[in-house]
């Protein structure tokens, strides 16, 4: 039988923990407002010689990541460091700046091409496509780029996925990400490359930098991951051994709505075929 529990307190979890792991898009903040409280907590984790690397699905680079953290007042001090999929992705364009790149998002995204000589044109002639996020993710869904993608498979383009996010939370709503457009292109039978979680090479970055900050590895039985999709955070942390702090006011926030009792059904509906996670928290405190 599988028995989960709802834990209030972070403290209580990180006795013979040195690194945490943490998604950022609904554990600290909501893409308006920050989370006082859960930023509180990783930063006390940290004064108790704790390590904190943010990984995020933000397909953009880390500073960027970072200004945005700044601008909702999350203190610098809050984590050691942060590996974002737009690095990742990133690194990908830089290493093929003789091809052509056919740009598909918002203008905020843009600084994943920051310094980089990249040769961008359109859809028809282009080498490769890079995806962060619909352009107008307020109103956007995949099916908007249904026909844009039914071409692009015709060309037998790869496309890169920035972002493998399906939705994220915006304040009080869903938002659709680059991720959605992904699983459409490869429902087609389009060749896709996801860059960040759930994906191996996103935390072994992130595990990298831990290590660096702490003058060694660290073993995985004293990591701690913390996210709040089941997709991305749960099954990135299962495929890496990682036991999994999973915060429940987040993207699947409707579906926890009156849940206070965690059994082996329950556990079905919500997790599916995914191993459970260690435990449940309706949010990050210390």
């Amino acid at each position: 039988m599988t028995t989960l529990q709802f834990v209030d307190n972070l403290r209580d979890l990180t006795r013979g923990v040195d690194v945490i792991i943490s998604d950022i898009w609904g554990v600290i903040h909501d893409g308006l407002k920050s989370f006082p409280e859960a930023c509180h907590a990783l930063h006390s984790f940290r004064e108790q010689d704790g390590t904190v690397i943010m990984l995020t699905n933000a397909p953009r680079p880390a500073d960027s990541v970072q200004r945005q953290l700044r601008r909702m007042n999350i203190a610098d001090d809050t984590y050691d460091a942060i590996v974002s999929s737009g690095d990742l992705a990133r690194n990908y364009v830089a290493a093929r700046l003789d091809q052509s790149v056919f740009q598909l998002g918002p203008e905020r995204d843009n600084p994943i091409y920051r310094g980089l000589d990249v040769k961008f044109a359109p859809l028809e002639s282009a080498d490769y496509i890079v995806c962060t996020g619909p352009a107008d993710d307020d109103v956007e869904t995949a099916e908007d780029y249904r026909d844009m993608m039914v071409e692009a498979r015709k060309r037998d383009l790869t496309f890169i996925c920035a972002n493998p996010d399906i939705v994220v939370e915006r304040g009080d709503r869903l938002v659709y990400c680059a991720g959605a457009i992904a699983e459409l292109y490869r429902e087609l039978g389009g060749k896709v490359i996801f860059y960040g979680k759930p994906h191996p090479p996103a935390y072994e970055r992130a595990m990298e930098l831990a290590a660096g900050k702490r003058g060694g590895p660290t073993p995985r039985e004293r990591m701690l991951a913390i996210g709040d999709s089941v997709r991305t955070d749960l099954t990135g942390a299962n495929t890496m051994g990682l036991d999994c702090v999973f915060v429940t006011r987040g993207i699947h926030a409707a579906e926890f709505d009156g849940v206070d009792h965690i059994d082996d059904v329950e556990v079905k509906r919500l997790f599916g075929e995914a191993k459970p996670p260690k435990v449940l928290m309706h949010s990050v405190k210390w």
